[in-house]
């Protein structure tokens, strides 16, 4: 599944060297001034799972394929974006694909890289990103909504209840807050999704921190906490240059590495993680000796439609997921012991798949 995750923030704090780290390619070119990256590059991104190995191990699995997350790299936001100034249209464009935005904000002092507003400020660089955001969906929505109020008034009730919404919307965003502080009932989170506002999207605040601050964060990542505590957004303290050196590394540099920096795993193992949890995804695992692989599905997700993630027919003629819990899997050493254990369950089409379930999908096309 193509779950997305933008990278964006202001010129020249270090997007493109996290996004190279992410990725481990140059691909994205990493430079010292405004608007290096052009085009939006996108990178698939293993997510980290230990579980994934542990069941390739004991399956004697010849392949181990993991879940994957894409990241863009989305060229740097100045104030007046909203009006097309800098790159803004194309950044709007961009960021409107995603299914999350990830801040980057700079929470280090560096003489020798500039900073577009001159200063190191990086809730002031938040607000600067998060207000033209703000005002792109305010200007969007007021323009839509003398359509929507038209065909209300004719008594259309999608559009009566559409303006209820862009109303919700606009309340907030008048009142200078994301879009995403308003409360929206349950039955209606589809409508509000199709709106399609830049401040609907779920974020995520990333600190990039310099090396001696890796470990322990500094005072600028800490107001970036104090200020994403309020709305319950995840914050990570990353390097992005520490993780670009150690995307270089063989696993054994860069575990030492990474002890020399009092750093229990990669930044970006925590970052990859924040935006899988952010994104409300989950996995699950098909396991033999052909291959071992994790699949990447939104909590929630009934029998059926988990299968359609891996073929459209295995949806269709879905007739039961043989389901052995990871534990189980793990303590009854594979798939014959869970078996012989009486661990593997016939679940049908209203069996809710749950994180780290190992499956077989029975179907009939």
């Amino acid at each position: 599944m193509g779950f997305k995750c933008g990278i964006v923030g202001l010129p020249n704090v270090g997007k493109s060297t996290l996004f190279n780290a992410l990725t481990q390619t140059a691909a994205a070119q990493a430079a010292n001034y405004p608007f290096c990256t052009i085009e939006p590059n996108i990178g698939e991104v293993a997510v980290p799972e230990p579980r994934l190995e542990t069941l390739a191990k004991i399956a004697g699995s010849k392949d181990i394929l993991p879940a994957r997350m894409n990241f863009v790299d989305i060229a740097g936001l100045v104030a007046g974006a909203s009006k097309g100034e800098g790159l803004g249209n194309q950044f709007l464009a961009n960021i409107r694909e995603v299914d999350a935005i990830l801040y980057v904000l700079r929470c280090f002092d560096d003489d020798d890289i500039t900073h577009v507003n001159g200063t190191i400020d990086p809730l002031s660089d938040l607000e600067t990103v998060e207000t033209e955001l703000m005002l792109s969906d305010l200007e969007s929505l007021e323009k839509r909504r003398v359509g929507v109020e038209k065909k209300a008034r004719s008594g259309e009730k999608e559009a009566k209840a559409a303006m209820a919404l862009m109303d919700l919307a606009l309340a907030e965003l008048r009142d200078g807050r994301p879009a995403r502080y308003a409360t929206v009932p349950e039955d209606e989170r589809r409508a509000w999704r199709n709106l399609q506002l830049l401040t609907t999207k779920p974020v995520f605040y990333v600190c990039n921190v310099d090396e001696q601050s890796a470990a322990t964060g500094n005072d600028y990542a800490r107001a970036v906490a104090d200020y994403a505590a309020k709305e319950g957004a995840p914050v990570v303290v990353i390097s992005a240059q520490i993780e670009a050196e150690l995307a270089m590394l063989d696993d054994a540099e860069r575990a030492e590495y990474l002890n020399e920096l009092g750093l229990e795993e990669a930044g970006l193992n925590r970052l990859i993680h924040a935006g899988y949890n952010l994104l409300d995804l989950q996995t699950y695992f098909t396991v033999g000796p052909k291959e071992a692989r994790a699949w990447t599905i939104k909590k929630g997700t009934p029998a059926p439609k988990a299968a359609g993630v891996i073929h459209g027919d295995f949806e269709k003629g879905f007739i039961r997921a043989e389901t052995i819990s990871y534990d189980d899997f793990v303590a009854c050493g594979g798939e014959q012991g869970a078996k012989e254990a009486g661990k593997m369950r016939a679940e049908g089409k209203t069996y809710i798949v749950q994180d780290g379930d190992v499956l077989h999908f029975r179907f009939n096309v």
